[in-house]
């Protein structure tokens, strides 16, 4: 084992990786943070499960038209300024949230916003049979024009992706990657339980405004730290003038293991997912207000910076693509159990427990993308993990969301969790180079094979 798999800080020693970290930490708070006053502000504007579905649908075109010509851009372009950039328009857009917000109800009565609240209001009624019409309001002058900033916010975010995730192995030695996945997630899944607790209490005591703001600092703050950021390894120019778009896909085809494991992810999140029904479940369900939706979102996290501490301290896995399968498993049978639950601390317990199984199957997940991936193709490969993980996040909540319309909020997440375990057991068998994969620090790209 080399010093720097023992090493539980190791990526902490080398300048550029802990301002990397401080900066997306600041950056997802705030974006969980907007998250949780979205869900919550559109579903008390529209009391629908539709509308929140299609708050996934809104992020997922921009993932799946964008997110491979992102890739491209991501190996072509400085990481840290496209990164910047993004970041910034992001941060501007919320300053728009804000706005809307505020003074949205004061917008003038025109056809285009009436046309797009008679568009979404038909698209609710298509799955909403079990209640009455008469509950559903899509009134509000303000809420085409919130969908609309949405979206752009997206696209913004999602030019910046790639190149956010490949930035990562440029900043440590190869023999620190490892220990750098492992922090980031472990930030990821810290801001996700401050974000969303801080989003729930904020809109309870300030309002909408105060998040959208909060968001827009914490993204500028990202911007300006990832400009003074110096690379610990100088990245790999793709070869050609134009790279190949497609490359990224062939390589994970190609690589058993990092198929498994995203096919896995892909299909276990797209299905498991139960985020869109929070704001139900915290209104209809366990009558917890704003403030309770916002430690429901935060308790999965909280799970994952558990398991996360125990992963950066423990010795390596011996198996960590069979952990991974299990991981799944207990992650789709926690969602069952949540999903009958009527009792808020059960509830909160549950939702951590998915939060343990998840996050040992990001980091795994996460690790064989990035220690078996050539820099001049990180970027394309990134991307592709980004397009289905990503895009099996929103299209969960669009799923989940027109599940509680059309079977209510119980068997959209209870078929969901089952869902899960079902796709954990069809992954083992049809693609078994996942529970063969040895300790994740011995992995090594093709460019280190090389090299030896």
């Amino acid at each position: 084992m080399t010093a720097a798999a023992r090493d539980p800080y190791a990526a902490m020693r080398h300048p550029g990786y802990p301002r990397y970290l401080v900066g997306f930490f600041l950056s997802n708070t705030g974006r969980q943070a907007l998250s949780v006053a979205i869900a919550w502000q559109i579903y008390q504007w529209t009391n629908s499960a539709t509308a929140l579905g299609l708050v996934g649908l809104i992020n997922v075109i921009p993932l799946i038209a964008l997110v491979l010509p992102a890739g491209v851009l991501a190996d072509r372009l400085d990481r840290r300024r496209l990164v910047a950039w993004t970041m910034g328009a992001s941060g501007l857009l919320s300053l728009g949230l804000l706005l809307v917000s505020r003074y949205g109800a004061a917008l003038p009565d025109s056809p285009l916003l009436r046309a797009g609240n008679t568009l979404l209001r038909s698209i609710a009624l298509l799955f909403e049979r079990h209640v009455d019409p008469a509950s559903l309001h899509f009134d509000h002058p303000a809420l085409p024009v919130l969908f609309a900033l949405l979206f752009l916010q997206s696209i913004a975010r999602v030019l910046g992706t790639p190149a956010r995730a490949a930035l990562v192995p440029l900043l440590v030695p190869a023999a620190a990657v490892g220990n750098a996945v492992t922090w980031s997630a472990s930030a990821f899944e810290l801001s996700t339980v401050i974000g969303p607790a801080l989003g729930g209490l904020l809109v309870a005591t300030a309002g909408y405004g105060a998040v959208y703001l909060i968001d827009f600092v914490a993204a500028t703050a990202f911007a300006l730290l990832l400009l003074g950021v110096k690379l610990h390894t100088v990245p790999r120019k793709a070869v050609g003038p134009e790279p190949d778009m497609f490359a990224g896909v062939r390589f994970i085809w190609n690589r058993k293991p990092i198929l498994a494991a995203i096919t896995l992810d892909l299909f276990a999140v797209l299905l498991g997912g139960a985020v869109a029904l929070l704001p139900i479940y915290a209104d209809r369900i366990l009558h917890v207000g704003a403030a309770g939706l916002g430690w429901l979102r935060a308790a999965p996290a909280l799970g994952a910076i558990t398991m996360a501490l125990l992963v950066t301290h423990l010795p390596p896995a011996r198996r960590p693509g069979l952990g991974m399968l299990w991981s799944v498993a207990g992650f789709g049978a926690a969602l069952v159990a949540f999903s009958l639950s009527t009792n808020y601390w059960l509830s909160l317990l549950f939702l951590y427990l998915s939060g343990v199984c998840d996050n040992f199957s990001v980091v795994v997940r996460h690790t064989l993308v990035q220690m078996l991936t050539p820099d001049a193709l990180r970027g394309r490969v990134t991307a592709f993990n980004q397009l289905f993980i990503g895009s099996s996040n929103e299209i969960s909540e669009l799923r989940a969301g027109l599940a509680a319309a059309l079977f209510g909020p119980v068997a959209a997440a209870a078929g969901g969790g089952l869902g899960a375990i079902l796709v954990t057991l069809a992954v083992a068998l049809i693609l078994p180079a996942l529970r063969s994969v040895p300790p994740l620090h011995t992995l090594k790209s093709e460019d280190e094979e090389a090299a030896l």
